[in-house]
């Protein structure tokens, strides 16, 4: 990046500090580091981390100051993190903190002094601001938040951002004691409304035999999982298949945890799921009575997913088998007009021949659909499957609001 010593500068003392940083850095580049020792190394990465601190300070600065002289209008862009994307080229994730450290330390000059000197890094900024934000109702003064701004930068030599964070929602027990258990529970209320409005769940299917997904949930939830999980990861089954020492009781591996994932989830009692189209969200696993048998042939979930015949049979091994005979045409159970409604076992008989609702061009999973009588059962119908139609809620509602039954099926 030498090319930078020779394009025109206007002479700013910030602009000459960064091109010679530049010139500087291309001059480190072929300087191996394979004769480091130990000690030197240590020094190294932290110095690395101060120096990279004071000049994210610096870029931090003259992103505020580009707000302020408005060049994101200027350039008719939709915010600030857009028009920094346009200059740097990073993400938006990267762009929106890179604002938002900006937004902080334009209000605490404090902590943007600590970190142009490298005494604390960007992190530990952003987490610092949030926290003396909090302190801005009538009860506090700006000397309480200067107060609290020099104790989290004090306590920032030895605690990372997310312990600078924690401390600073016990601030106020200092500062304000008659009032700390109130303060507490409503910044805590304020806490679980944010996490519940911003709880997500995706899942994406690879097809290659893995689904990923991410999650976001509030603390006191996953704390729960958490716990579930450790359970199911427990010292016991891990030691028996692996040998004494195979378990670090502390930090359960990202493998261990996925399998006790998957274990959490086959585990879930029918009876506690809630009921979906009048049945239990239970998942269906489909195979031949040969399967079972030893014959080496896949099959499926009622979602539609292909499974091998291993772990059909692993299924199989922990689960409630229901024998469903069906005819050659795919007929199950019949009981005629006893009854006005299908029973959950002719529901399930039908979700696992249908799966999904019969009417052309919808895949709305068969379980949650609705079983719908071809003949309405006041003008005579059987609840029978052989003339049970498995509707989605939006085409049952067709066919009962038109009753031409001139909607086609599949077959």
């Amino acid at each position: 990046m030498s090319e930078h010593s020779e394009v025109a500068r206007s002479g700013h003392p910030i602009e000459e500090f960064l091109c010679g940083v530049l010139d500087e850095l291309t001059g480190l580049a072929e300087v191996a580091t394979w004769s480091l020792d130990e000690a030197t190394m240590t020094r190294l990465v932290g110095l690395a981390a101060r120096v990279a601190a004071g000049v994210a300070e610096v870029e931090a600065r003259v992103i505020g100051q580009a707000v302020a002289a408005g060049l994101p209008d200027r350039a008719s862009c939709r915010d600030t993190p857009r028009w920094l994307q346009q200059q740097t080229h990073v993400t938006r994730r990267a762009a929106n903190a890179k604002v938002d450290l900006a937004a902080a330390l334009r209000e605490l000059e404090s902590t943007r002094a600590a970190m142009a000197r490298g005494a604390v890094h960007a992190e530990q900024a952003v987490a610092i601001a949030g926290q003396v934000d909090r302190l801005d109702d009538d009860r506090f003064s700006a000397h309480d938040q200067q107060r609290a701004e020099c104790f989290l930068l004090t306590e920032a030599a030895d605690d990372d951002a997310t312990a600078l964070a924690r401390l600073g929602r016990e601030i106020y027990v200092h500062l304000d004691p008659e009032s700390a258990d109130e303060r507490e529970s409503k910044a805590l209320e304020r806490l679980e409304t944010e996490a519940r409005a911003a709880t997500r769940f995706t899942m994406r299917d690879d097809g290659a035999g893995m689904t990923h997904g991410r999650f976001t949930i509030p603390t006191a939830q996953a704390s729960m999982l958490r716990k579930h999980l450790h359970a199911l990861a427990a010292p016991k089954a891990v030691r028996a298949e692996h040998g004494p020492g195979s378990y670090d009781v502390t930090v359960p591996s990202a493998r261990k945890l996925g399998q006790a994932f998957c274990e959490w989830i086959e585990r879930i009692p029918a009876t506690a799921l809630p009921k979906v189209g009048g049945l239990n969200a239970t998942v269906v696993v489909i195979g031949d009575y040969d399967a079972l048998q030893g014959r080496v042939k896949a099959a499926c979930l009622d979602t539609g997913v292909r499974v091998s015949h291993t772990e059909f049979l692993r299924l199989a091994c922990e689960a409630g088998i229901i024998p469903m005979w069906m005819n050659a045409d795919g007929e199950v159970l019949a009981t005629g007009r006893r009854h006005r409604f299908h029973t959950p076992t002719q529901r399930l008989a039908k979700i696992t021949e249908q799966r999904r609702c019969e009417h052309a061009g919808c895949d709305v999973p068969a379980y949650l659909c609705h079983l719908h009588h071809r003949q309405p059962w006041a003008d005579g119908g059987t609840t029978d499957l052989r003339t049970a139609e498995v509707l989605c809620p939006f085409h049952h509602h067709q066919a009962h609001t038109r009753r031409s039954r001139s909607h086609p099926m599949r077959r």
